[in-house]
């Protein structure tokens, strides 16, 4: 395992990311604020790089968004002492047809959606539907469920960019090292940002450096969660534990000896990493392959 002093990471990002506002004439920042951990953590972090009144912090939910995150997003914000502002896309999905791709639920209370939508996750491709989802492999109902939430990242990462680029600011990201590593972010979505302070970091590095901040016990204890499909948390997904995930994946970076872990989860996190490659080409041409 790396060495990691979270005392020593904060102060390394935040002159990072001074370095780079500065360098590239920011008048601020613009962040959105989930109620996740790696959020929470990042606006911690820009809270002591940057004047807080040059901080927009969006929290953007929707019809389908957990009623807790938004509550967790603000208990950030105030405890960071960051003024948010709340703006719900559910308009904007709504206009674009996004709802239309999966079965009415407007009316639903939160626990009978998320009900459905773990159910309906097992049923359509049991153990292999993140597999399936990053390699858009999966019949027509599947494939509108990957188009469904999707879109949810992709527009808010246009409100971030409109905001950011009215003001002078610059968007700042939140994905981490693990996510990148195993694809489990959106492309054109949570990736498309200006600046990534957390991508060199492991998620339980993230974990590690959120309780060195006094990032809120709340955020560092609950489940991790994209809060794009109701019910539906990070290590569910993806089919594993974080602590098991990174273990293989620092192993790997390391050239440790696996024998250690298990054989079929070390095939299943080098699985994930080789799909990740090829879904993280950015785009590709006849001059770009």
């Amino acid at each position: 395992m790396r060495r990691f002093d979270p005392a020593e990471e904060a102060k390394r990002i935040k002159e990072f990311l001074k370095k780079f506002i500065e360098d590239h004439g920011f008048k601020g920042a613009s962040i959105g604020v989930s109620g996740g951990i790696d959020s929470a953590v990042v606006l911690f972090l820009l809270k002591d790089v940057i004047d807080k009144t040059k901080i927009k912090a969006l929290i953007l939910p929707e019809r389908d968004s957990s009623p807790q995150s938004v509550k967790d997003a603000k208990l950030v914000c105030k405890e960071a002492g960051i003024d948010c502002e709340i703006r719900s896309i559910t308009p904007v999905l709504r206009k674009l047809g996004v709802y239309n791709l999966q079965p009415p639920a407007l009316f639903a209370p939160y626990k009978a959606k998320a009900k459905y939508a773990l159910k309906k996750w097992k049923e359509l491709a049991g153990n292999e539907t993140y597999i399936k989802d990053i390699t858009l492999n999966g019949d027509e109902e599947f494939l509108k469920g990957v188009a469904y939430y999707r879109a949810k990242h992709r527009v808010r990462m246009c409100v971030l960019y409109m905001e950011a680029e009215m003001r002078g600011y610059t968007v700042v990201g939140t994905t981490n090292k693990t996510e990148w590593l195993t694809g489990f972010y959106v492309k054109w979505g949570d990736d498309a940002t200006d600046v990534e302070p957390l991508l060199h970091l492991y998620k339980m590095e993230v974990f590690k450096l959120a309780e060195y901040l006094g990032v809120p016990k709340r955020i560092v204890e609950k489940p991790p969660t994209p809060d794009l499909v109701p019910g539906v948390t990070d290590e569910f997904a993806l089919g594993m534990k974080y602590e098991e995930i990174d273990g293989i994946l620092m192993a790997m970076e390391s050239g440790e000896d696996l024998k250690k872990f298990d054989k079929e989860k070390i095939e299943h996190v080098k699985k994930l990493v080789e799909l990740a490659k090829k879904r993280n080409l950015r785009m590709v041409s006849l001059e770009r392959q």
